[in-house]
């Protein structure tokens, strides 16, 4: 399956609606064999072919993303519980994406950094999401 351009732009009201459908979703299934609450590296259990991209929450080429975190309640990055800030870094430079299987979304960006690049992924949850300003 090739990379697919698209062009849909999440927004805080659309990624709300996505992350309260797949919430919905109840059914066993293998994209979950490894939870990913927080940022965790793709797991080797969740094969690339099971989740079809959506759309992006990426800044438009003409806006600068910035590399600033949202964290007023003293979590960090990894932190399962740590705010889902779109306009906020790593969220503004993430595609969201489904589970073909059972229709559970995820958030994915790919960090690079030296010599290495790592392929995080995150599942979206409702109660986590903020409409915060820059």
């Amino acid at each position: 399956m090739g990379h697919v351009h698209m062009s849909l732009r999440f927004d805080y009201a659309s990624l709300m609606q996505l992350a309260i459908r797949s919430e919905a979703v109840s059914q066993a299934c293998s994209c979950m064999n490894t939870p990913v609450v927080g940022w965790e590296s793709m797991p080797l259990s969740l094969r690339e072919g099971q989740l079809r991209e959506l759309g992006t929450l990426s800044c438009s080429e003409e806006e600068e993303a910035p590399f600033d975190e949202y964290h007023p309640d003293g979590t960090r990055y990894w932190s399962a519980d740590a705010p889902i800030a779109p306009r906020y870094f790593p969220y503004n430079r993430c595609n969201v994406w489904e589970c073909i299987v059972c229709g559970r979304c995820f958030l994915r960006y790919t960090e690079g950094g030296g010599y290495f690049v790592d392929r995080r992924i995150r599942l979206i949850n409702a109660s986590l999401i903020v409409d915060a300003p820059l």
